[in-house]
C-alpha cells in the first residue's frame, strides 16, 4: 500500500516549484525589460512578429479597399442598369405612361426619380421623396455617380443622367443602398482584426521554435569546440543531418580545426627538428670544448678550422633559414619591390657557383625584368644551384626563357633525381627523401623550403620535376613586368 507523503513534504515541493516559477517568470521579465539581453530567437520573433504584422495591415488595407471600389462599382453598374432601362422606356412612353417595373426597387436599388426642366419630381419609386433628392442636373449624354444630397437624410450613393424623351428633357436620378457595402466592410475588417492576432503569435512561435531548434545545433558544436583544447585537436563538431546552413557551418569548422591540427602538427615537427638540428651542432661544439678544457693540447688549429668553425657557422646558417622561414609565416616577405633583371642576377649566381664546383654549368638565358627584392630572389636561385651542384654527376643545365606573361627557369642536374613520392614533399620543412639526399650530404631540410617561400612570396611558382634521362629538374615561374 502507498504512504502519502508527510503534509510538510508537500508544502516543501509545492513552495519549490512556485519559488522555480517565481524565478523562471522573474528571469523572463528581466530579459524582456533589457533588449540588450534578448537572444536570437527572442529577436527573430520580434521582427517576424513586426514584419507579419505590419504586412497583414497593409494587406488588410489592400484588400479592403479593393473589396470597396469593386462593391461600389457593382452598385454604379446597377445605377447605370436602370438609368438606361428608363431612358430607353422615356423614348416611347411619357413618364406618366412608364412600367412600374422600371421604378421598381430592391436590395440594391432605393430610390428612382424623373425630374422634368421645372424641377418638379414627375414620377418616382414608391419610397422616394416628393422633392428631388439631388439638385445637380448632368450635361445630356452622360452619366453621373456620387452626386450630393440635396435632403439631410442619407439617401445612399446617387446617380443621375439627363435624357430627351417624349415630353421634354428629363433627368433621371436613381440612388443605390449603401447599407449592405458597409455592412460588407465592417464584416470583412472584423475578420481581419480577429485573425491578425493570431495569425501573428502563430508565426512568432513557429519562428521561436524553429530558431530554438536550430541554435540548439549551434549550441552542440559551441559546446563542443569549448571543450577541444590544444593538447587534443582530433575531436570534431558534430554535423547536422539536414544540409542546410548550420551543416555547412559545422562541415567548415571542422575543415578549420583540420588545417588547425595539421599546422600544430607540423609547428611541433618544426620545433623538434630545428631543436634537433641546433643541438648537433652544439653538442659537437660542447664535446670539442670539453675536450679542450680536460687536453688544452688538442684545441690547436686544425680543431677550429676542420671541427668548431665549421659547426659554428653551420649553426648560424641555420638560425638565419629559421628566421627567414619565421618571417615567412607572418608575410614579411617580399616587402620590398623593385624592377630588377632576372637574367643578370642568374647569370651572376651562375658565376658565383662556378668558383665553387669543377661540375660543367651551361646556361642560356634571355632578358627577363620581374618586380620584387634581388636579395631573395639571389637566394633562392643560390639554394636550387648549391642543391643541383651537391647531386650532380657531371652536369648542371641552366635555363631562363620568357613564356607568355611569366619568366621560365629551369635549373637541371644529372644526378639520381628525385623519387616522385618525395616531388610533393620536397618543399617541405626540414623534409629529406630516404635515398642519397639525406643529412650526409650536408644539408639541413630548410633550402627548398625557403626557395619555395620566396618564390610564392613573388607571386611564383616553384616545382621539381624528373629530368631526362637521369636527374631532377627545378622549374620557376616568375610574373613578368616587361611585357
Amino acid at each position: 500500500m502507498n504512504r502519502l507523503p508527510p503534509p510538510d513534504d508537500l508544502s516543501s515541493a509545492a513552495a519549490s516549484r512556485h519559488r522555480r516559477f517565481a524565478d523562471t517568470a522573474a528571469g523572463l521579465i528581466r530579459t524582456l525589460t533589457h533588449p540588450a539581453r534578448w537572444g536570437l530567437r527572442v529577436r527573430s520573433a520580434l521582427i517576424v512578429t513586426v514584419v507579419i504584422t505590419v504586412g497583414l495591415a497593409i494587406a488588410a488595407l489592400s484588400l479592403t479597399y479593393v473589396l470597396y471600389r469593386s462593391l461600389i462599382s457593382a452598385s454604379d453598374d446597377a445605377a447605370t442598369d436602370r438609368i438606361r432601362q428608363v431612358t430607353a422606356q422615356l423614348a416611347l412612353d411619357t413618364p406618366a405612361d412608364l412600367d412600374r417595373s422600371a421604378l421598381a426597387t430592391d436590395n440594391r436599388l432605393a430610390i428612382v426619380q424623373i425630374i422634368d426642366r421645372t424641377g418638379r419630381v414627375v414620377q418616382s419609386s414608391t419610397n422616394s421623396p416628393t422633392r428631388p433628392i439631388t439638385d445637380d442636373r448632368p450635361a445630356p449624354g452622360i452619366i453621373v455617380h456620387d452626386l450630393p444630397i440635396a435632403t439631410r437624410a442619407d439617401e445612399g450613393r446617387v446617380s443621375a443622367a439627363t435624357v430627351d424623351g417624349r415630353g421634354g428633357r428629363y433627368t433621371i436620378v436613381v440612388a443605390t443602398n449603401q447599407e449592405e457595402i458597409e455592412r460588407t466592410i465592417k464584416l470583412v475588417a472584423a475578420l481581419v482584426a480577429f485573425a491578425t492576432p493570431f495569425i501573428v503569435a502563430l508565426a512568432a512561435l513557429a519562428t521561436y521554435i524553429l530558431v530554438g531548434r536550430s541554435l540548439r545545433s549551434v549550441e552542440r558544436i559551441r559546446t563542443r569546440v569549448a571543450a577541444i583544447t590544444s593538447a587534443d585537436l582530433t575531436d570534431r563538431v558534430p554535423v547536422p543531418p539536414q544540409r542546410d546552413e548550420i551543416a555547412a557551418l559545422a562541415e567548415t569548422m571542422n575543415d578549420m580545426l583540420a588545417r588547425i591540427e595539421a599546422g600544430h602538427s607540423a609547428q611541433r615537427r618544426f620545433i623538434s627538428d630545428a631543436s634537433h638540428e641546433l643541438r648537433s651542432p652544439l653538442t659537437t661544439i660542447t664535446a670539442a670544448l670539453e675536450l679542450g678544457r680536460a687536453q688544452p693540447t688538442i684545441l690547436d688549429a686544425a680543431m677550429l678550422d676542420d671541427t668548431l668553425l665549421p659547426e659554428a657557422q653551420r649553426m648560424r646558417h641555420l638560425i638565419d633559414d629559421l628566421l627567414l622561414l619565421a618571417r615567412a609565416d607572418e608575410n614579411a616577405l617580399a616587402q620590398r619591390h623593385i624592377d630588377i633583371d632576372l637574367d643578370d642576377i642568374l647569370t651572376a649566381e651562375v658565376a658565383r657557383t662556378r668558383t665553387t664546383t669543377a661540375l660543367t654549368i651551361d646556361i642560356a638565358v634571355e632578358p627577363a625584368r620581374i618586380s620584387g627584392d634581388p636579395t631573395q630572389i639571389s637566394r633562392a636561385l643560390r639554394n636550387l644551384l648549391d642543391n643541383a651542384t651537391r647531386y650532380a654527376a657531371t652536369t648542371i643545365t641552366v635555363r631562363l626563357r620568357r613564356h607568355n606573361r611569366h619568366a621560365h627557369i629551369e635549373i637541371a642536374d644529372d644526378g639520381p633525381g628525385v623519387a616522385a613520392p618525395d616531388r610533393a614533399r620536397i618543399f617541405d620543412r626540414f623534409y629529406r627523401p630516404q635515398q642519397d639526399r639525406g643529412r650526409g650530404t650536408g644539408g639541413s631540410g630548410l633550402g627548398l623550403a625557403i626557395v619555395a617561400e620566396i618564390i610564392t612570396a613573388h607571386r611564383g611558382t616553384v616545382r621539381i620535376d624528373q629530368n631526362l634521362p637521369t636527374g631532377a629538374i627545378a622549374i620557376i615561374e616568375l610574373p613578368r613586368t616587361d611585357v
